[in-house]
């Protein structure tokens, strides 16, 4: 069964689905669209779509199977109820709320009308990350004990809504909710502790650089951070093992993973090298013979995979990807670090 879309909020990522979906996508057929903004309804009546005059339009068109949200996001909820209580399965841009009571909210009404409602988790399906999950799955490392994964930038600009508070905008939700879901889809043990610091550096009103420190039950720390003011950038990621380090350094996928070749060879170990930090035993160079290095196992993903996804849910194929319990938990360590910036202090806490 073919699946009939609409999308209310027409702005650059509603777009990039109504661009890809359309050619990659054949079992989804987007019949409409709404927008607030004159620049965007002359968009998609350019684009051939029907142009509602209203979310009520929307709700009451028994065609549309499945709603697209890709508005600013403190709407996000009030949007997602509505189209759930008018029978219309929900995908909601991240992120899905602005924060855990509201996404609750959301997912009482999601059971109580038995639609289908997930989120636009899309960066699951990133190159980098599904490197990353390879390389853990595989065992390439063991024993791993801090994660680092960093978007930097430099241009000190974002568009539109993303600057004002009101609205939900800051680094936080706009790139850390898919760092943050990354993270947390590769560690299902519990979160213990959260220490934030966000920065305001050219925008007044939100987050423009933060910094997240996450503790895992298993031991494992993680290092989060968005900046926009980052002339020298860090890489994506860097993996910190017993037997080894990997780094990514971009979206492309470049990198290297150095790992232990002769881990028991310590007789060097004891000998003092001289080096332009001075004499040093601890921080002396690893000689050459006793690590590898190690390709990166690079794996492909295609963002689309979560509209098929979806398709096959709809049509009894299968189970959802992006999960209600998995929102929530995000959503509560977004919580987290906003309150540990607000207190200036680590937040303790058992997500």
């Amino acid at each position: 069964m073919a699946v009939k879309m609409a999308i209310i909020g027409m702005g650059g990522m509603a777009g990039w689905h109504y661009k890809n979906v359309s050619e990659k996508v054949p079992e989804i057929q987007i019949v409409g669209a709404y927008d607030i903004r004159e620049e965007a309804k002359k968009n998609i009546d350019e684009l051939g779509l029907k142009n509602y005059a209203s979310p009520e339009e929307i709700y009451a068109d028994k065609e549309i199977d499945l709603v697209l949200i890709a508005t600013p996001n403190d709407v996000h909820k009030n949007y997602a109820i509505a189209c759930l209580e008018a029978g219309k399965n929900v995908l909601c841009e991240k992120p899905v709320t602005l924060n855990t009571q509201e996404l609750e909210e959301v997912i009482a009404v999601a059971n109580k009308t038995g639609k289908l409602f997930t989120i636009h988790q899309n960066r699951r399906w990133d190159s980098d990350y599904l490197t990353v999950k390879k390389i853990l799955a595989d065992g390439i490392l063991n024993d791993l004990y801090r994660i680092e994964t960093k978007v930097q930038g430099s241009r000190q600009f974002v568009h539109g809504w993303r600057g004002y508070k009101i609205n939900g905008g800051g680094m936080v939700l706009d790139w850390g909710i898919h760092l943050l879901d990354q993270l947390l889809d590769l560690f299902p043990d519990k979160v213990k502790s959260v220490h934030a610091h966000f920065h305001q550096i050219v925008m007044p009103e939100v987050e423009d650089d933060f910094t997240a420190n996450l503790m895992f039950e298993s031991g494992v720390s993680a290092i989060v951070n968005v900046s926009m003011s980052a002339f020298i950038v860090q890489p994506r990621w860097q993996l910190f093992a017993k037997d080894g380090t990997a780094k990514i350094h971009n979206w492309d996928v470049e990198g290297e993973i150095i790992k232990l070749s002769n881990a028991d060879e310590m007789e060097w170990a004891e000998d003092i090298v001289y080096t332009s930090a001075g004499p040093t035993r601890s921080m002396a160079p690893r000689p050459s013979s006793t690590v590898e290095n190690i390709p990166l196992p690079v794996v492909q993903g295609d963002w689309l995979d979560l509209h098929r996804n979806i398709v096959d849910v709809l049509n009894g194929k299968g189970d959802i990807i992006v999960t209600h319990e998995q929102a929530l938990r995000r959503m509560k360590v977004v919580d987290a670090i906003f309150e540990s910036a607000k207190i200036g202090a680590a937040v303790v806490c058992d997500i």
